[in-house]
């Protein structure tokens, strides 16, 4: 029988043993053959040569890919024992700290293409189902683009079309009327920047949080642009929001395809953009979906 060890580099092996030796025994299930034993960073084999190599250079893999992203779940573990993870990896520089020194990453493989893909083009569409961190991760990238001095300003917008309610019928003035609907933009702001900050830059309008049709006339330069809820923009508010674009500006613009809120007779403009734009080289399309969901 033949006997291989390999030392980890990854200075947490739980990352890749798994609660309870789950990953692990996830592992040995695709290597019957081989006998694993794991003592804290050191990994021993016993078996066929062929197959204790080949096992060797799995856990070199799993190893290097966890030096650069400091985490692997079981999906991620799944595709490299498939064979299929060297088709999908992205190896995409970003690293945020956020409110009280968190580590703001990305936890999917899609939700590294959409960085990934902001950083290739200036304008990127990003669709997926709730929940599926697209929103979240478009206000982090603006954020790291922020604290790198890469633009001047951040504006978040959103189209305010009503799920079922009217804002009229809201009381106090605008801003009181549209704080809840934004509210989901705010919170993502809240885990990346202190709150003194966070004050300093709206108040100073560093940071802007508006209604989508207040982007009308402007010319947006040197900003980090997001529209948020593109399902619910008519095709003229599509048109209009992506004719803001100015010198050195980055637009994301995110939306659900199945959550469209528009009246039964308006089509949605991030469709008609989708159909027009779809085969453009200098625009980017990223579609999430379930297996994106992490809570």
């Amino acid at each position: 029988m033949f006997k291989d060890n390999i030392i980890l580099n990854s200075t947490n092996p739980l990352e890749i043993y798994g609660e309870d030796n789950e990953k692990l025994n996830l592992i040995q299930s695709c290597f019957p053959d081989v006998k694993i034993v794991a003592r804290g960073i050191e990994v021993l084999f016993e078996g066929e040569e062929i197959s204790v190599k080949k096992i060797k250079n799995l856990f070199s893999e799993i190893d290097d890919y966890l030096q650069k992203n400091q985490y692997l779940n079981n999906k991620e573990l799944k595709k490299i024992l498939s064979n299929d993870f060297k088709d999908d990896f992205v190896d995409v520089d970003f690293q945020l700290f956020g409110r009280n020194g968190n580590l703001i990453r990305p936890k999917t493989i899609n939700q590294k293409k959409m960085i990934q893909l902001s950083y290739n083009n200036s304008l990127l569409f990003a669709l997926g189902p709730a929940g599926t961190g697209k929103t979240y991760t478009a206000i982090a990238l603006a954020s790291k683009a922020l604290k790198d001095n890469q633009c001047k300003k951040i504006i978040l917008t959103r189209p305010a079309i009503e799920a079922g309610e009217n804002l009229g019928f809201l009381p106090g003035d605008l801003y009181d009327k549209l704080s809840p609907y934004m509210r989901p933009l705010y919170d993502a702001l809240n885990d990346i920047f202190e709150e003194k900050k966070l004050n300093s830059y709206l108040n100073s309008h560093v940071i802007e949080i508006v209604p989508l049709a207040f982007m009308r006339g402007r010319t947006l330069d040197n900003a980090f642009v997001i529209l948020d809820e593109g399902q619910n923009t008519s095709e003229q508010q599509m048109k209009m929001f992506l004719t803001r674009m100015g010198i050195s500006a980055k637009f994301i613009i995110t939306g659900d395809e199945t959550q469209i809120d528009l009246p039964k007779n308006q089509f949605s403009g991030l469709i008609h953009a989708k159909k027009k734009l779809m085969k453009l080289k200098e625009i980017s399309f990223i579609n999430l979906d379930s297996k994106d969901i992490i809570r």
